[in-house]
C-alpha cells in the first residue's frame, strides 16, 4: 500500500500524489457569529485535492442566511441549500444530496479542525478500507464551568470508555466523532435517519457496521469542541442524549450494554434510597455514597484544573449522569422509529 507523507507537500514540490475531491457538509442554524470562520477554516485546510463546502441552512433567528449567501457569492466552492425543518439529520441529508464528490466530511459549525484533518482522513480511508473515519471530540473550555465540563467529557467517570471522548489507539470503533465517509457507504444505508433528532451519528454508524462496513477511530483527527456554558444547557444536552439513546436501543436490539445502563441504574437506586429513607434511614447511604464517589472521582480526575473548575466538577458529573439516566428512563415508547 502506498504510504503518504504526514502533511501535504508545498505547492512548489513536484508531488505526484493525486488527492481525491472532498465535499464538506455543514448543518447550520443560528450561526451568524461563527459561520464565516468555520467555512474559512475548512477552505484553508492543507489538503492537495479540491474541496467543496455545502451549507444546509435552517430557519435561523439571526442573519445566518445572509452570511451564508454572501460567503457563497464570494467563493464558488461554497453552495447553500435550505433545511426548512432546522433538524440536524435533515440538514446533513440535504447537504449530501447537493454534494458532488465521492468522499464526504461531516463538520459542525463550531468544530475547530486541525489543518491536516482532511488529509489524515483520506489517508486513513485508503489505508484501512473503512467506510467512515473519525477522531477525538477534544472538549476545551474557557470559563470555570466549561473547563469542568471539558474535563468530565474526557474522563471515563463522565462518559465511559468511548475513545472519541477519552482518546486511545487507532482501530475499529462503534462510532466516531463527526466522520469522513465514502459516498457509497452513505448510499448503501440510505444516509442519516431523519427520525433521530439526537444520536443520529451512532445510529447510522450502526447501520454501516451491520451492512459489513468498517468504522475506524483515528486519534490524529482531533477536533476542538466547546462545551455547554451552564448547568441548565448541560442538563438539557445530556437528557436528550439519554432519551434518544433509548430510542436507538429499542430500534436496534442488542445495541445496549452496561456502560449505557449505568446512569439509569444509578438514578433508580438513588430514588429508591430517598423513598425508603423516611422509614429506613440507611436508604440515604445510596445517594450519599454516590455523592462521596463523585467527589472522590473529581479529586482524582480534576488534577491540574483551576480551583473554580475543580469545585464545579462534582456538579458537572452529577448533572451528566442524572440527566442522561433520567432521559433514558423517561424516553417514551412513542419515539420508536416506525418500520422502514
Amino acid at each position: 500500500m502506498k504510504q503518504f507523507p504526514d502533511s501535504p507537500a508545498p505547492a512548489s514540490s513536484p508531488e505526484t500524489r493525486v488527492w481525491p475531491p472532498v465535499s464538506v457538509v455543514i448543518p447550520v442554524l443560528n450561526e451568524e457569529r461563527h459561520l464565516r470562520e468555520a467555512v474559512n477554516q475548512v477552505l484553508s485546510q492543507k489538503y492537495g485535492g479540491p474541496i467543496e463546502v455545502v451549507l444546509a441552512i435552517g430557519p435561523s433567528q439571526d442573519r445566518t442566511q445572509e452570511v451564508a449567501d454572501a460567503i457563497a457569492a464570494e467563493d464558488p466552492r461554497v453552495t447553500v441549500v435550505p433545511n426548512p425543518t432546522g433538524r440536524t439529520p435533515n440538514a446533513l441529508n440535504a447537504a449530501i444530496a447537493a454534494s458532488r464528490n465521492g468522499i464526504i466530511a461531516r463538520v459542525d459549525g463550531h468544530a475547530m479542525l486541525p489543518e491536516d484533518y482532511l488529509q489524515v482522513a483520506v489517508e486513513t480511508l485508503e489505508e484501512t478500507g473503512a467506510d467512515n473515519v473519525g477522531g477525538v471530540m477534544a472538549a476545551e473550555g474557557t470559563t470555570p464551568f466549561e473547563q469542568a465540563v471539558a474535563r468530565a467529557m474526557t474522563s471515563k467517570i463522565g462518559v465511559g470508555g468511548a475513545r472519541f471522548h477519552t482518546g486511545g489507539t487507532a482501530g475499529p470503533a462503534d462510532t466516531v466523532y463527526l466522520g469522513v465517509f465514502r459516498r457509497e457507504a452513505l448510499d448503501r444505508v440510505g444516509g442519516y435517519d431523519e427520525h433521530f433528532q439526537r444520536a443520529q451519528d451512532w445510529e447510522m454508524n450502526h447501520r454501516i457496521r451491520s451492512t459489513g462496513g468498517l468504522v475506524w477511530f483515528q486519534p490524529r483527527m482531533r477536533v476542538s469542541y466547546r462545551p455547554r456554558p451552564n448547568t441548565k444547557a448541560l442538563a438539557k444536552q445530556y437528557f436528550h442524549y439519554g432519551r434518544w439513546r433509548r430510542v436507538v436501543a429499542r430500534t436496534h436490539e442488542g445495541t445496549i450494554n452496561l456502560r449505557y445502563l449505568a446512569p439509569p441504574m444509578a438514578v433508580l437506586a438513588m430514588l429508591a434510597g430517598l423513598l425508603v429513607s423516611p422509614f429506613f434511614w440507611p436508604g440515604l447511604l445510596i445517594p450519599g455514597g454516590y455523592v462521596a464517589a463523585i467527589v472522590a472521582g473529581s479529586a482524582v480526575t480534576g488534577s491540574g484544573l483551576p480551583p473554580g473548575a475543580l469545585l464545579r466538577l462534582p456538579l458537572v458529573y452529577a448533572t451528566m449522569h442524572v440527566s442522561w439516566g433520567w432521559g433514558f428512563l423517561t424516553s417514551p415508547a412513542s419515539l420508536v422509529r416506525p418500520e422502514r
